[in-house]
């Protein structure tokens, strides 16, 4: 198919993936643990803490984690697509390689919140929470700057709600 802008297709036509995340270690427990402890500023100076100490220290500790976060079954990553927001988890498989977790349209939220777990602040990662006026519909875990994201996926969203409208009118005519 020939498009204007390469790249670029109208949500009524095809789905394409627009922005793909993975989640950071500060999406689980462990990983907000170790944030808590990598932010202890007890000590001397402002390279010379004990949060600074406990991080080298436990850096077999946040390698093991940053790749048990990488095994198939384990491993997810959060796509948004000209048409919906989508979860998708790591299998073993020797086509595709991922699975579709969850999804939810573009158009079934109208509001996202950042929410920041005590120990996310330090990688910095947050989750964002998905609204349809007060229900939560969903919500993303430790994605890496989530503000970024959170303004990438609302710019989508007001673009498919708005050309869904003017379509909707049109056919309505």
């Amino acid at each position: 198919m020939k498009q204007a802008i390469a790249g670029v297709a109208p949500s009524g036509v095809e789905e394409h993936t627009n922005m793909v995340v993975w989640p950071s270690i500060a999406a689980g427990g462990q990983g907000q643990f170790l944030g808590r402890l990598y932010s202890i500023k007890l000590g001397v100076g402002s390279v010379l803490t004990l949060g600074n100490f406990l991080a080298l220290a436990s850096i077999p500790h946040a390698l093991a984690l940053f790749f048990w976060y990488l095994l198939p079954g384990v491993a997810c990553r959060y796509r948004l697509t000209n048409r919906r927001v989508v979860i998708e988890r790591k299998i073993l498989s020797w086509r595709s390689g991922w699975k579709e977790e969850y999804s939810v349209g573009l158009d079934r939220f109208d509001r996202i919140d950042v929410e920041f777990k005590p120990g996310q602040a330090w990688y910095p990662a947050g989750d964002l929470v998905f609204f349809d006026g007060p229900i939560e519909r969903f919500r993303l875990r430790g994605v890496p700057r989530p503000e970024t994201f959170r303004r990438t996926l609302l710019k989508a969203r007001q673009s498919y709600v708005g050309v869904k409208a003017v379509r909707g009118a049109l056919a309505g005519a």
